[in-house]
């Protein structure tokens, strides 16, 4: 009796392994689930107690030092490339701060927790781990061995070549003044030896053309008197007033018309302080003309003195020396 019980038992569980076996998956988990009315599907959420990590890494990326951040207001992360060899740890964090405006409070810390200088340089600062804190949460960093790629190489090569200039300069730039400066005076001695004749002759001729343009507004003023003159005379000793009236217009009329011409001939008003200069510029050229005198010559010299005074003030004033020279020509 009891063979037969175990052989059914035995057929009875082939049969639904059979059963099971042929079945497709969808059809097995149906079946499972009508059998077992308590069993339902529930939304699994798997949980973890562990903190967010606060570990990052300096990596070289390009030949270059990379660090990525996470931003505490935008929620996501991002890269950083470091310039060690111009930049400080102040532009590292004004950097960051001007990614996100949410970091408040950035600063850097030493393994031991002491802060670093804003004026340290990436490249001291790079040389070991250090401590990250924005917004009071800190973060550790990793430094890495340092690399040098082909462009910190060239850098280095180019910031010796200037630290070679600057010492030159520095122990050179007394002897180079010093040498300027002779050439300067000689050149300046040659030209004032030149134009010494030359202001001679200018004086000279300057003199004649004030005379003359002074004997021009003296012969004008005894014209216009010697006119009044004439027309008093006139007027009441040879004529009466009702016949000169006319006469006096248009002598009037007549001086404006010659006004106006001057103006239209020389773009000038009819001023007679103009009209001394350019009367005394007018008989200065016919001078010149007449003694030979070469006018172009003396105002190219007179040009090259000033110059070579300028550049003397400009060498002898250690602050001039350094301004550009179209700041001081604005100056002027």
């Amino acid at each position: 009796m009891v063979g037969l019980l175990r052989a059914g038992v035995l057929r009875t569980g082939a049969r639904r392994a059979l059963a099971c076996y042929s079945a497709t998956p969808n059809k097995l988990f149906s079946k499972i689930i009508s059998e077992n009315p308590t069993c339902r599907l529930h939304r699994l959420v798997f949980c973890s107690t562990l903190a967010p990590s606060n570990d990052l890494s300096v990596e070289y990326k390009h030949g270059r030092p990379a660090l990525t951040l996470p931003l505490p207001s935008r929620k996501e992360s991002c890269l950083f490339f470091l310039r060690p060899m111009l930049t400080t740890v102040g532009d590292f964090l004004r950097d960051v701060q001007k990614e996100d405006p949410g970091v408040s409070q950035a600063t850097v810390l030493t393994t031991g927790g002491e802060q670093v200088s804003r004026m340290t340089s990436m490249d001291a600062l790079l040389r070991s781990d250090f401590q990250l804190v924005m917004n009071n949460v800190t973060y550790s960093v990793r430094c890495p061995a340092r690399e040098k790629g082909p462009s910190e190489h060239l850098t280095d090569v180019e910031d010796m070549k200037t630290l070679v200039h600057m010492l030159h300069t520095a122990v050179q730039l007394p002897t180079h003044h010093l040498r300027q400066e002779r050439d300067l005076m000689q050149r300046l001695d040659f030209l004032r030896q030149e134009l010494v004749p030359m202001e001679q002759a200018k004086a000279q001729i300057a003199r004649g053309a004030e005379m003359r343009s002074a004997r021009l507004l003296w012969g004008g003023l005894a014209l216009l008197s010697a006119q009044g003159g004439a027309l008093a005379w006139l007027t009441w000793w040879v004529y009466s007033w009702d016949i000169m009236e006319p006469v006096t217009y248009f002598l009037t009329y007549s001086t404006s018309i010659g006004a106006f011409g001057y103006y239209v001939l020389t773009k000038q008003d009819y001023v007679y302080p103009s009209v001394k200069d350019r009367q005394f510029l007018d008989y200065f050229y016919k001078g010149a003309k007449k003694q030979a005198f070469n006018v172009q010559k003396y105002n190219r010299l007179k040009e090259e003195v000033a110059l070579v005074e300028d550049d003397l003030r400009r060498l002898r004033d250690p602050i001039r020396l350094r301004l550009p020279l179209e700041q001081l020509q604005a100056q002027h």
